[in-house]
């Protein structure tokens, strides 16, 4: 596979992956209302299983010829497009199975803090330069 062949993959994954975050946010705000981020909650836990079985079953067949550009596609665009927080929820979950627990809980709450403080920094900063 070349590199164009797996950009392309990505990308047809990533788009395909944001149009169904998109549908289940405007489902999500129809059906429960704006009160709480049920789309947001629903996206991230879903995505999560989602990596979690396809990484699963992919460790399966990692030898298959269809192998890497399944997981380019899947893993990387569409659940890419769909939730970042999947590969954060894989990525903590590689480290408990290395038994790396310290790590691993510095890494997930690191992670949550240190982004909803960055964030909060760029609202501010957004609105001091509005």
């Amino acid at each position: 596979m070349t590199s164009v062949h797996a950009y392309a993959l990505v990308f047809l994954g990533a788009g395909l992956g944001g149009a169904l975050r998109h549908g289940v946010n405007l489902a999500a705000l129809h059906w429960l209302g704006a009160g709480f981020p049920y789309g947001i909650f629903a996206i991230n836990v879903t995505g999560s299983l989602a990596i979690g079985l396809l990484w699963g079953w992919l460790g399966l067949h990692a030898g298959s010829d269809w192998a890497p550009w399944t997981r380019l596609f899947l893993a990387t665009g569409v659940m890419g497009g769909y939730t970042t927080f999947s590969a954060f929820s894989l990525d903590a979950v590689a480290l408990i199975e290395q038994e790396a627990f310290g790590l691993a809980a510095l890494y997930a709450i690191g992670s949550v803090v240190a982004s909803v403080a960055a964030c909060g920094l760029g609202v501010a900063a957004g609105r001091a330069l509005g």
